[in-house]
């Protein structure tokens, strides 16, 4: 599979501590993406499920009984088979798994194999999705469905950006579309990302936004 790094000791993508794998490659081209560096799927490193297994072992002490491995990216489920692969490994080796994706890729065996699914809806309205995204929401609900029906603990997330995603009636469709989740974050934008889009050569069109106050995120918490 195609890697484009790991961090470990990570602690905010999923449930204590965690190493995290993130994917390259992604069909989607949000926005306010802070990671544009793995859009292409050609990039990143070679790596085999043996091998990122033995990497993600090393750490198990760390992660306690709440910690684990999450997949990230980019878009793990461009890579939908390997993901699965990989999270079916690390369940034998007794790792909580966690995969972070947007649903782009409708896949449900991989979706099945995570412990926890970590949603990101990018926005509730279908026409405003496609416009940050590049995007249908189409496999996105397919996902949220699928997660609902069997089960499965799932997570939604949602990045909150002035003017596009911080509506409070976009707010309550998020918390009604994701009734059943065990969590819902809603993550203010930011643009820590900004020099990769200039160093990847792309153009990024929300340089003058700025990331939302505390008091507007905390108004925003308060509708859920």
């Amino acid at each position: 599979m195609k890697i484009h790094s790991i961090e470990t000791l990570g602690a905010h993508d999923g449930p204590g501590i965690r190493t995290v794998v993130f994917f390259q490659g992604c069909p989607m081209r949000c926005s306010y993406c802070h990671n544009p560096d793995m859009f292409c799927a050609a990039g990143g490193e070679e790596k085999s499920v043996e091998e990122l297994v033995r990497f993600c072992t090393r750490y198990k002490n760390y992660y306690g009984h709440d910690g684990g491995v999450t997949l990230s990216g980019g878009e793990p489920l461009l890579q939908y088979e390997a993901a699965a692969q990989l999270l079916t490994a690390l369940k034998k080796e007794g790792i909580h798994t966690a995969l972070d994706t947007s649903g782009a890729v409708f896949n449900k065996k991989a979706l099945a194999a995570a412990d926890l699914v970590i949603l990101d809806i990018k926005h509730t309205d279908p026409s405003a999705f496609l416009d940050l995204t590049g995007h249908a929401i189409f496999n996105t609900l397919k996902a949220l469905e699928f997660l609902k029906s069997a089960g499965k603990p799932f997570w939604v997330r949602q990045v909150i950006v002035k003017g596009i995603t911080d509506g409070h009636e976009q707010i309550l469709a998020l918390k009604k579309m994701a009734a059943g989740a065990a969590r819902i974050e809603l993550l203010p934008y930011h643009t820590l990302g900004v020099h990769k889009w200039e160093k990847c050569g792309l153009d990024y069109t929300l340089a003058d936004l700025k990331p939302p106050s505390e008091g507007a995120m905390e108004k925003l918490k308060r509708l859920l």
